[in-house]
């Protein structure tokens, strides 16, 4: 191969009478086979000729010493591409031959007869499976060792100086044993789990002409995405009951035939919608946080219940997330024990349109051992995010989902769901509005607070809190996920309560057994006034157990949102005989539901975070109501008259309690404990219903 110079020769004069074409022409010189011949033995001997080396070269070979340079580059670029092809052919091949005798090997394992008792060996799985929680272990230990560390700087004394956490022993909730309606039928099986368990995704181990494919899927999704967002009529038309964007089948069969088949199946159900809002992050903010697995949970904690990525396909442009591919898997949520999560293993493709304009698509990705698992498809959907002024973005959102029912949708939730409301382009807009005012407040100094004891949280202090209860909220939406490392027991009797019971071990959570009870039900009143009712102090005494019966006063009050609901309170109960102890709570209202989550919280540990000390190790067992709209057409029966977004005037209520049964790890589960907690959210549930004028719902 002959390597020409794209400078110019030294005798090429600039005369004017020259046309420019031939000018640029006679740029490009052609080395002669003598001048080749010789720059090549020299670069066999040095590759990498000093300044004196290409002065020898130039005037040897009558060539400019920047050709001689630029030729040696040239050449140097060519042999590394080559060594790599190389290189990768062989390990390709290696790869190959490694891979065929691991399926030969696992053939042959088959048919192994242990030599000891006659019986089938053991099998790969198990042995898998003891390495991975001997590899738990030892990283469980490592965890310990580090956060006993940093707790011996943090409060100046060794970890094992500590006093044991102490659990809330059920008897002291002075609850009574009686049996509400028929006797509890337990069938139970709770074995108990780490807290942290293993998530069902293992690495891929994607070939180059997978990541090729790859590349293509996402590059058409994101055509795909940006034609269903910037296509108005007859693509999406206004439904008919709630006057949402909804997709035109008809016409997205035309636009895109490949996905016809698909659509006719009968067992499929198709789920499309879109809408926009505008929300108070810059685009390049809510760009990173859309990016990354762990501020992508953190910011729609209520929605995504778990995010992992798999693998980077694609790191994009350097100093930038365009051109960014992901593989990942994540697991979206329903706050109700009912409603099984979505798993999805997805493409995360994103790219910049245009200055201050972005677009995010995700689309399902298809693994082969996963695909059973997987009833729900996600077909291109994303958002594209457009920078205006002073901080703002606006953000338009399409959701397209294909689902398998493959198990029924309980009742409660089947009007929700169907209708798309459930997990469509509103509610995540709804709750990414509320956490973007959410960020917004936490950087803001100033905000409207009522003091406790004289203290009025400083700057640092209001952060702290804000983190404290972010921590609390998180940690309430993952305690009722049906998540795969979840596992539900259902407690018959008056009430269709779930329990599960796990070995909580994570930083900042009370070390032991934790018993979780959940149990949903509806009530003819709107979700505004459900919550309402939760959030009034003068009201508290008649459901939550933890007052015992006492009124309770707002200590503390940090503004969280434009809405007057939301917002992070410090409450105390009078006269309930633990003044030391305080109730910490954050209430969350958009167009979507709401949330009010609290956690009593020893005033010691109330005192570290308002002083703007790091709250990460404050113990927390959170418990807390979700209210959602039960997605149903007004028909003119219900107890209240006032509708809210969804022209529904009834709301579904999930109550989840949270009780350290035992602080050593090792304790048993007793049948006294899951009566008790069952009893206890069956009185709960009748005050509600007591209260709010609903006694036989």
């Amino acid at each position: 191969m002959e390597f020409g110079s794209l400078g110019g020769s030294s005798n090429s004069g600039g005369g004017g009478d020259h046309d420019p074409s031939d000018r640029r022409k006679k740029r490009y010189h052609r080395h002669t086979a003598s001048q080749i011949q010789k720059l090549e033995s020299m670069f066999k001997e040095c590759p990498h000729p000093d300044e004196k080396q290409r002065l020898q070269l130039s005037r040897d070979l009558g060539l400019a010493p920047r050709q001689i340079k630029f030729w040696f580059q040239n050449r140097r670029t060519q042999m590394k591409a080559q060594h790599e092809r190389a290189d990768n052919c062989a390990l390709r091949g290696e790869n190959d031959k490694i891979r065929c005798e691991n399926i030969a090997i696992r053939e042959a394992l088959k048919n192994v007869i242990c030599p000891s008792c006659g019986g089938p060996p053991v099998t790969e799985d198990s042995y898998f499976d003891e390495h991975k929680l001997r590899m738990e272990n030892a990283q469980l230990k490592e965890e310990l060792d580090r956060v006993s560390s940093i707790a011996a700087k943090y409060i100046g004394r060794p970890i094992s100086h500590l006093p044991p956490v102490q659990p809330i022993h059920i008897s002291s909730l002075d609850l009574s044993m009686a049996s509400f309606g028929p006797s509890l039928d337990l069938d139970l099986d709770l074995d108990l789990i780490p807290s942290t368990s293993t998530l069902p995704f293992q690495p891929l181990g994607i070939s180059d002409m997978d990541k090729s494919l790859i590349t293509d899927i996402a590059a058409n999704a994101m055509d795909e995405m940006l034609r269903l967002l910037q296509t108005n009529e007859p693509l999406w038309i206004k439904s008919s009951t709630d006057a949402r964007e909804v997709l035109h089948l008809d016409t997205y069969q035309i636009l895109f035939p490949r996905s016809i088949s698909r659509l006719k199946n009968p067992n499929v159900r198709i789920e499309a919608s879109r809408d926009s809002c505008v929300v108070i992050m810059n685009c390049l903010a809510l760009v990173d946080m859309f990016m990354d697995a762990n501020k992508w949970v953190e910011l729609f904690p209520t929605i995504v219940s778990l995010s992992k990525t798999l693998e980077v396909i694609s790191s994009g442009m350097i100093g930038s997330h365009s051109g960014s591919l992901h593989l990942m898997y994540e697991e979206l949520q329903v706050l109700s024990p009912l409603v099984p999560t979505r798993e999805l293993y997805i493409l995360r493709y994103c790219q910049q349109i245009e200055q201050g304009l972005w677009a995010i698509v995700n689309v399902s990705y298809d693994i082969q051992q996963f695909a059973s698992q997987c009833p729900c498809h996600r077909l291109p959907s994303g958002c594209l995010i457009q920078d205006m002024p002073n901080g703002y973005s606006k953000v338009t959102w399409v959701e397209h989902v294909e689902i398998q029912d493959k198990t029924p949708i309980h009742k409660l939730y089947r009007d929700v769901i169907h209708s798309g409301v459930a997990f469509g382009a509103e509610r995540w807009l709804a709750t990414l509005q509320r956490m973007c005012e959410r960020l917004a407040c936490l950087m803001v100094s100033g905000a409207s607070t009522r003091d406790l004891g004289g203290v009025i949280p400083s700057p640092d202090g209001k952060k702290s809190m804000m983190k404290l209860a972010q921590r609390m909220v998180n940690s309430f939406c993952s305690s009722i996920s049906t998540s795969n490392s979840h596992r539900w027991t259902t407690v018959s009797g008056s009430n269709e309560v779930r329990v599960r019971v796990h070995k909580s071990t994570d930083p900042g959570q009370p070390n032991g057994v934790v018993l979780n009870a959940a149990t949903t039900f509806w009530l003819p009143v709107t979700p505004q006034n459900v919550f309402n009712f939760f959030k009034d102090e003068r009201t508290r005494a008649q459901w939550d157990v933890l007052s015992s019966g006492s009124a309770v006063q707002e200590v503390a009050h940090i503004a969280n949102g434009s809405h007057p609901g939301n917002c992070i309170s410090v409450l105390r109960a009078f006269n309930s005989g633990q003044n030391n102890m305080l109730i910490l709570q954050e209430s969350c209202i958009d167009s979507s539901g709401s949330l009010v989550v609290y956690c009593p919280v020893d005033l010691a540990g109330i005192n570290i975070a308002m002083s703007g000390e790091d709250p990460c190790y404050i113990p927390l067992l959170p418990s807390g109501f979700t209210i959602t709209p039960d997605g149903r057409a007004d028909t003119g029966d219900r107890a209240s008259t006032s509708s809210n977004t969804h022209g529904s005037t009834g709301s579904v209520i999930t109550v989840s309690f949270q009780i350290l049964v035992s602080s050593l790890p090792s304790a048993k589960l007793n049948l006294e404990s899951v009566t008790t907690v069952n009893n206890l959210i069956g009185t709960t549930v009748q005050q509600i219903k007591a209260a709010m004028n609903c006694p036989d719902c």
